[in-house]
């Protein structure tokens, strides 16, 4: 299946800089499968170490400083020649900061050396960070890379191209059935893969539990053995708050008596490694944005649309035909894709409870409201009370409907969301 982070992984070879690459994200997103793909096709061979557990290499790394002297004893180890420019070294399940520390020599050196380092870790990160490295994040397949994998490229294409040119879709209702499926389905490769070779909902859905289990395997990893039961409490009771007429994360839903403070490291924990996607409120709009947010205020967010499904216990029926379920399951695609193409989530909601789903800030600084607008809520205002109360030029709306502009808003079907991708918005 082809994915976004070839074309990075492409241009990451190509830089003459010769940084190794720290390639972080989830378990099960794809990551090993993605790097070692690219490494068959652009390399005359590849070279893998599991680091995880690892005390040979733990113990080279620890012992040796010199790029040379580590590139012989990889060989060794590994049984394999590593020639420069020609080889490339993937070293996964990173957590140890002494391979790191003998990794940032090749980057410090420019070496001709080929490095990809691979880790789940989000969290440790602030421990690698250095100048040697270049980081890159990589998440499940969102919905451009699914209409890819079904080999519905052109569909996908169309889609872009509507969103680019503000025209409508000839094919709008294709593009919905496909978006449908892609929310019961998610982005995990392994369950994508699974749709495409035609398996049953309730095999896809075993997949989905099974990553679940991984998830909750993780949590296990939280340091401090009292926040491992509060995390998976935490991930538990997500549903049920997207479920909540009034989403922002309540500890009540968790259970009776509970408070805030039991539940921050563990919370923090969640989504430093971006287990769950945390948006923030704001009552004031001022840039940056991050100064106005409110830090005991806020909703969460799944990163895989398939396991909201999933934990929701529901079906395809009740998705077609429930917008609250339906209102759910939007307002979690959209948090999720636009974290994963970078921007940092808040949602308005004034002293008047008008509230705005999504507002975010691009990389020109500018400030971008986002509102769903589904049957139930067809009629919503708080989108034009904060576009004039706080002067924003460009604003969008996301409906079940195709593309059109208003005035300064665009109305963009849920299925165009992964188009938000771009500072041109």
């Amino acid at each position: 299946m082809e994915r976004k982070i070839s074309q990075f992984l492409r241009k990451w070879k190509n830089d003459s800089s010769g940084k190794p690459l720290m390639l972080y994200g989830s378990k099960q997103v794809g990551k090993t499968f993605s790097v070692l793909s690219f490494g068959e096709k652009e390399y005359k061979n590849v070279v893998y170490f599991n680091t995880e557990n690892n005390v040979e290499l733990d113990d080279l790394f620890r012992r040796e400083k010199a790029i040379e002297k580590i590139i012989v004893n990889l060989s060794l180890i590994s049984g394999e020649t590593i020639l420069k420019n020609d080889t490339l070294i993937v070293l996964d399940n990173l957590v140890n900061n002494d391979i790191v520390k003998g990794i940032k020599l090749f980057g410090s050196d420019k070496s001709e050396y080929n490095i990809i380092a691979i880790t789940s870790r989000r969290e440790k990160l602030s421990e690698f960070k250095g100048e040697e490295l270049q980081f890159k994040n990589m998440t499940e397949m969102d919905f451009e890379e699914y209409l890819w994998a079904l080999e519905e490229k052109n569909l996908a294409n169309l889609i872009r191209e509507c969103f680019e040119k503000r025209k409508t879709n000839p094919f709008h209702k294709v593009a919905l059935d496909f978006f449908q499926d892609y929310l019961i389905t998610g982005g995990f490769p392994e369950a994508v893969s699974a749709k495409i070779e035609g398996k049953s909902y309730f095999e896809i859905d075993a997949i989905k539990q099974k990553i679940l289990d991984v998830y909750k395997k993780e949590i296990a990893l939280n340091t401090n053995l009292i926040d491992i039961p509060r995390g998976i409490e935490v991930l538990n009771s997500i549903p049920f708050q997207l479920k909540k007429a009034n989403k922002k994360f309540q500890y009540g839903v968790i259970g009776d008596g509970r408070r805030a403070k039991e539940f921050e490291t563990s919370i923090n924990f969640l989504v430093n490694n971006q287990l769950l996607y945390r948006s923030y409120k704001i009552k004031d709009v001022k840039s940056p944005l991050s100064s106005c947010k409110e830090a005991d205020s806020f909703k969460l967010y799944l990163p895989d649309d398939g396991l909201l499904f999933s934990m929701l216990h529901t079906n395809e029926k009740r998705l077609m035909t429930d917008e609250n379920l339906k209102e759910t399951m939007y307002e979690n695609h959209i948090a999720k894709t636009l974290v994963e193409a970078g921007y940092l989530l808040y949602y308005y909601q004034s002293d008047g409870k008008a509230e705005v789903n999504f507002v975010i800030q691009n990389r020109m600084g500018k400030i971008i409201p986002i509102e769903i607008i589904t049957k139930t809520n067809s009629k919503a205002k708080s989108l034009s009370v904060f576009m004039k109360k706080h002067q924003v030029e460009q604003a969008y709306r996301i409906t079940d409907n195709n593309f059109q502009t208003k005035k300064e808003v665009r109305y963009i079907p849920i299925y165009s969301t992964f188009c938000l991708n771009t500072i041109k918005i």
